[in-house]
């Protein structure tokens, strides 16, 4: 089955909650429908009792990002593994085009990235050198390294990538900072 809406205009990304550990296979299933699918993955070291061994691991388990028209989603919800589409209440949510934008530039940029928790507070930075250049989110500090993070609001997740100081610019003001599950204690907020 193709994706027949495929030059529609009423088409965005949303966020499907996926059987864990079936992601790849579950995009790839998108894929062949005539989807666009988005499963951002990292390259991780594993450690066996015998060997060392590097796995591709999604940032976001148990969620991968789809391209379709929400009046169309059947196609989607049939496809083996797919759970739901966020959303709120039966209303799908789209992610916005800047938040998948963002996570697509982190992935392709070669730059070292992890999962990282959902922050709310913090400056919002953009980086205005090397091959993140435009790229905007929130900047962070970790054992003396910059990192930005980019966030999916809806997911409640983020990934923090490394970056170079100098190139962080902020772009709004500092926001208070408010004591939050999501922000993990011993991080602190650095102002470029």
């Amino acid at each position: 089955m193709e994706n027949t809406a495929k030059n529609s205009q009423n088409q965005s990304w949303f966020a499907l909650q996926v059987k864990p550990r079936r992601e790849r296979a579950i995009a790839a299933a998108l894929r062949g429908k005539g989807f666009e699918e988005f499963l951002p993955v990292y390259r991780v070291h594993h450690r066996w009792s015998d060997r060392i061994e590097e796995l591709e691991e999604p940032y976001f388990p148990g969620y991968v990002f789809c391209r379709f028209d929400s009046t169309n989603r059947l196609p989607i919800l049939t496809t083996p593994g797919v759970q739901s589409i966020l959303g709120i209440g039966k209303t799908p949510a789209p992610v916005p085009d800047s938040e998948i934008a963002a996570l697509q530039t982190v992935v392709n940029s070669g730059c070292p990235a992890e999962a990282w928790p959902f922050l709310i507070v913090g400056q919002i930075v953009r980086i205005e050198g090397g091959s993140l250049s435009g790229l905007e989110g929130v900047l962070v500090e970790r054992k003396s390294s910059s990192r930005v993070v980019v966030s999916v609001a809806l997911l409640q997740r983020s990934i923090g990538v490394e970056i170079d100081h100098r190139w962080v610019y902020p772009i709004a003001p500092m926001r208070v900072p408010v004591q939050s599950a999501g922000c993990q204690a011993g991080l602190r907020l650095k102002i470029a």
